[in-house]
C-alpha cells in the first residue's frame, strides 16, 4: 500500500509539471488572445414594404427633427413604434418595430401612427427609416436657410 502511495503522488507530481506555462509572454500575446468584435447582428423587420407608409421628417419648435409615419400590425397585442434614433453626423436612422400593446386598444384598420422627435438633432439633414437592412424611405430635413 505504501508503494501505491508513493506511485500515486508521484504520478500527480508528474501530471503538475504539465500545466500551462505561466504568464511571462501575457503583454506580447494580448493582441492575439483579445476577442474579436462581435459582428452586428442582423436587424430584424417585423413588416412587409407594404405595411408601413406616409413617411415625413418635419422640424419641431427647438430645431429637432421629429420623424412620423404608419405601420400596419394585424395582431392587436403588439402596437408598431419606432426603434431609438441613431446620429452620424447630419444623418439619422430610425426603424419601425413593435411592442407590447399596453393602451388597451387596436389602432384604427390596424395601422398605428408612429412619431418620435430625434433629441439634440439640429443638425440633422436626412433621415433615413430603415426595417431590417431595407431602406423604406429617405427623408430630406425641410431646414430655413
Amino acid at each position: 500500500m505504501h508503494k501505491s502511495f508513493i506511485a500515486a503522488t508521484a504520478g500527480a507530481a508528474l501530471l503538475a509539471g504539465c500545466g500551462q506555462s505561466s504568464d511571462r509572454n501575457a503583454p506580447e500575446n494580448a493582441p492575439a488572445n483579445a476577442a474579436a468584435p462581435a459582428p452586428k447582428p442582423a436587424a430584424y423587420c417585423f413588416f412587409k414594404p407594404s405595411e408601413t407608409k406616409d413617411w415625413k421628417a418635419t422640424v419641431d419648435k427647438d430645431g429637432n427633427v421629429v420623424v412620423s409615419g404608419k405601420a400596419y400590425r394585424e395582431d392587436s397585442r403588439y402596437k408598431a413604434v419606432l426603434s431609438p434614433a441613431t446620429v452620424s453626423g447630419t444623418n439619422a436612422e430610425v426603424a419601425p418595430t413593435i411592442a407590447p400593446n399596453d393602451t388597451g386598444f387596436a389602432a384604427r384598420d390596424d395601422w398605428w401612427d408612429v412619431t418620435q422627435t430625434i433629441p439634440n438633432s439640429q443638425t440633422v439633414e436626412t433621415v433615413t427609416v430603415k426595417c431590417g437592412d431595407e431602406a423604406v424611405a429617405t427623408l430630406s430635413v425641410p431646414r430655413k436657410k
